[in-house]
């Protein structure tokens, strides 16, 4: 995407590495990039360099993503929001919708795909959401996305991730020994 002036885009994302990753992938695009991994750190971004784009993870400790979407729309009217959603999160993703962002995507998303959907949000045309161009994931799939989330939550231990998840550790070994569930 060419730019005759620099646009800016502030990331808020718990994650340092996936951030200061999104960050640099922006830059490398001719953007101006800013990283915020609270609701703070947003406000005060946005209100400082009036980005064109905001990328907001909807799972973040403390205040939520929800929480974040709703300051930054008080704080710039004209603000593109971009959310983005785990699996699992889509009615959250709605709801974020619903407090003022534009769109949403599910994760992992790329710099590209973000970059896609910005410019049809500033073209005015109409966003495809994973809703439009892939089926409804299996009962399977969806389960197996879960326990990976949690696992990755418990930094791949087994034991705490069996018992968040309510069940027993073998059991849980049986279904991390199986390969992932087609769609």
């Amino acid at each position: 995407m060419a730019h005759d002036e620099q646009s800016a885009a502030v990331i808020v994302d718990d994650d340092e590495i996936f951030r200061e990753r999104l960050c640099r992938a922006f830059v490398k695009r001719n953007w101006s990039a800013r990283a915020a991994a609270t609701g703070e750190e947003t406000v005060a971004l946005v209100k400082e360099h009036q980005p064109d784009l905001a990328v907001v993870d909807l799972r973040l400790p403390g205040e939520s993503g929800l929480d974040i979407v709703k300051r930054i729309r008080e704080v710039d009217p004209a603000i593109k929001i971009i959310v983005l959603t785990g699996y699992g999160s889509i009615a959250n993703a709605l709801s974020a919708v619903r407090l003022g962002a534009d769109h949403y995507l599910s994760k992992p998303a790329d710099v590209e795909q973000i970059l896609l959907t910005f410019a049809n949000l500033v073209a005015g045309e109409k966003v495809q959401t994973a809703d439009d161009r892939s089926p409804v994931p299996s009962l399977a799939r969806v389960e197996w996305e879960h326990i990976q989330r949690i696992l990755a939550d418990c930094g791949g231990n087994i034991s705490q991730t069996a018992k968040r998840l309510g069940m027993h550790r073998r059991s849980l070994q049986r279904k991390l020994d199986k390969y992932p569930p087609q769609q």
